[in-house]
């Protein structure tokens, strides 16, 4: 069989360029991520790949419903969508596409973090509604200058992030699980502690169960109410219900997010919130950032259709 006869799964929505690159390589077959797994047809059930977006992942089910499946390749970094336990036990390689969108997640880390601290977008909302023009006060916002800047998370992401905003931090701290090797910011052990001594956090860390809801309450409250917390990680990471408390109890002093626990489901409450801004999980979301991706994403299928190493393997 030629390679580009093998079948494979496209799980879910992806970029049209990658749909298109992928139809020219192989036999594609399309798999709603909502689809009954025990009802696919034979042809289906024949792939030997599956390519999914990082928000669709790849559940044991669908695994356990694709018999001859060796590779899983996500249009994303993030893997914690796929139950990666059950692809190690059946054998199943798993890629991802790390790297490439580094820059423009950081880049997006410090764009929530400027707009909320200096109140842009609820300052947008003013000058377009016309009460800017009828009188209205602007309300005095705080500085991104001089803060000391927490970053939750520091691997590549969270390297980039840090350096794009040590010119104007007072200092960057950080957190891991392990104090990170080559870099010269503060580690600290503690999470409370680190939260204590932010006056913002930055969540990079990977997702996955050991990260769940490793932002709580008691980090909030560490951080305190003139704190703010960014998220481009994993809604998951954060409480979202002591996240949504913290913030109408005025117990921090705002948020920026990218990243929600049940996408594109985003709790009400903080759309009347002028100190949270909202985007709708689009870190990647530019055309390089995501062209790029998809390359990764045939690179990685091309090396295992001629049985060689994956590119950036996850397992």
């Amino acid at each position: 069989m030629s390679q580009t006869r093998i079948p494979i799964v496209v799980y879910g929505p992806l970029s049209p360029y990658l749909e298109e690159q992928l139809k020219a390589r192989f036999q594609v077959h399309e798999v709603a991520a909502d689809a009954d797994s025990i009802a696919l047809d034979g042809a289906v059930r024949g792939a030997r790949a599956l390519v999914s977006f990082g928000s669709v992942g790849a559940p044991a089910a669908i695994m356990d419903a694709l018999p001859r499946l060796e590779l899983i390749s996500l249009f994303s970094v993030g893997y914690d969508k796929v139950d990666i336990a059950h692809a190690r036990k059946k054998g199943i390689k798993v890629s991802n596409t790390p790297d490439v969108l580094t820059d423009d997640v950081a880049d997006l880390a410090v764009g929530l973090l400027y707009a909320a601290v200096r109140n842009i977008a609820a300052n947008d909302r003013m000058v377009r509604s016309g009460k800017w023009a009828l009188g209205q006060q602007v309300a005095l916002s705080g500085s991104v200058t001089g803060r000391r800047i927490g970053v939750l998370g520091l691997g590549r992401i969270g390297r980039a992030i840090a350096r794009r905003l040590e010119p104007v931090a007072s200092e960057i701290i950080y957190h891991n699980r392990m104090p990170a090797a080559g870099t010269r910011y503060r580690y600290v052990q503690d999470r409370i502690a680190f939260a204590r001594e932010s006056e913002v956090i930055i969540v990079a860390t990977s997702g996955g169960p050991e990260a769940r809801g490793l932002v709580d309450a008691a980090m909030l409250d560490a951080l305190g109410p003139q704190g703010m917390l960014i998220n481009i990680s994993r809604g998951s990471v954060v409480d979202e219900d002591a996240l949504v408390a913290a913030l109408t109890e005025g117990r921090i002093g705002g948020a920026g997010l990218d990243v929600f626990v049940n996408e594109p489901q985003v709790p009400e409450a903080l759309f009347a919130m002028d100190n949270v801004v909202l985007q709708p999980h689009q870190g990647s979301a530019t055309v390089n950032t995501r062209k790029a991706m998809a390359d990764l994403v045939l690179a990685n299928l091309d090396a295992w259709a001629a049985g060689k190493a994956l590119v950036t393997p996850v397992i």
